[in-house]
């Protein structure tokens, strides 16, 4: 009987979201995590590790594998895993974990804690007070062909070609131009952020806008500092109209993280 209950019950793992400080377990209880239950922590080091209940016989190295060439079940991963982020960092700094960190019980949770405490507890102090803020830029094409005027020498297919060319060298400028006005931007947002990076601009099919991105960046900014940065982007916005800025925000500190309890979609055994 204990046999046959051992084989149907599944193994317990845990899912990792993130590492904090401290936190409230009745807060906690109020987070739904992957399995949809209530999250739990794990605390060792100083820290507390936020995890969800991750079966391994679903979460597991193979099953995991296999989950994460579904494009479906990805994306609903993410969200949930996103979801609980966002409410740690709601209450405080958290460290983000990546996506697909799964240990095989608690033990190695606090185990990470405990091997990774230095890093973890530097880079919340760093997070503290501090918010993720993105700004993405787009191109805002120009008319490029000039309406009227004469086709000069040459006949209709001269004045054709000519008329191609300038166009092609007016979209050449404007590329250029807009890339410059990116540039731009980028400094004097890092200037007033605490830390900028700059991502690679996403691919239509996955950023949805009409045009060309050409700024795909985050910065880490001062809760306080965070009206002046919101200005400043609108000013900037007013100074470059060769790109369209749009203003996210504010997320967890995921750009801006260097260490974390794991590497992206490891399963940690008992060794």
């Amino acid at each position: 009987m204990s046999s046959t209950r051992e084989k149907s019950a599944p193994v317990a793992g845990a899912w990792l979201h993130g590492v904090v400080r401290d936190v409230d377990p009745t807060m906690l209880a109020e987070i739904t995590g992957m399995d949809g239950g209530p999250v739990r922590g794990v605390s060792a080091a100083g820290l507390v590790a936020v995890v969800s209940a991750a079966p391994l016989n679903e979460y597991g190295e193979e099953p995991l594998r296999h989950h994460l060439e579904d494009l479906a079940w990805l994306e609903r991963a993410a969200r949930a895993h996103h979801g609980v982020v966002e409410a740690l960092a709601q209450r405080g700094a958290v460290v983000p974990a990546r996506l697909a960190t799964v240990h095989s019980d608690d033990s190695r949770v606090a185990g990470s804690l405990v091997e990774c405490a230095a890093e973890l507890l530097a880079t919340l102090d760093r997070l503290t007070g501090r918010a993720e803020w993105g700004v993405k830029g787009y191109l805002v094409p120009g008319a490029v062909v000039r309406a009227g005027g004469s086709d000069g020498p040459g006949g209709v297919g001269t004045a054709y070609l000519r008329r191609r060319r300038a166009q092609l060298t007016a979209r050449d400028e404007g590329q250029q131009a807009a890339s410059a006005a990116a540039d731009a931007v980028h400094t004097a947002l890092g200037e007033l952020a605490v830390a900028g990076r700059r991502h690679a601009p996403q691919d239509r099919r996955l950023s949805g806008a009409a045009t060309a991105m050409v700024l795909n960046g985050a910065y880490l900014v001062d809760r306080p500092a965070v009206p002046r940065f919101t200005d400043l982007v609108a000013a900037l916005g007013d100074r470059h109209p060769g790109i369209r800025l749009e203003l996210t925000g504010p997320w967890p500190a995921y750009s801006f993280v260097a260490e974390r309890p794991e590497p992206a979609h490891a399963v940690r055994e008992p060794r």
